[in-house]
């Protein structure tokens, strides 16, 4: 496995985290806590993408007759356009 040396900032909430977990034995050293975290991380979204591609997919699948109206696209959109509206004009002053 290739190690790439890299000065990072955590933190004091972070740092602290990572050097309880290598306190209770769960890794070695801040390094490898660090890490090994990061994997964990890296794993419970490519899980979670898996489950969306899933669940997209399964909804592709259904014949058009199961599908529900959502309403007009404008009105799908209406919220959003009009925060957005909003922003502009605040930022506008």
């Amino acid at each position: 496995m290739t190690v790439h040396k890299q000065s990072v900032s955590f933190t004091e909430a972070a740092f602290g985290y990572a050097r309880a977990l290598v306190e209770a034995g769960e890794y070695p050293n801040v390094s490898a806590a660090v890490s090994g975290e990061l994997a964990k991380a890296k794993a419970a979204r490519d899980r979670d993408e898996r489950v969306f591609e899933t669940e997209i997919r399964r909804r592709l699948s259904l014949p058009a007759e199961q599908w529900q109206p959502v309403g007009e696209l404008s009105e799908v959109t209406q919220g959003a356009r009009s925060y957005l509206a909003e922003l502009e004009r605040d930022r506008r002053g």
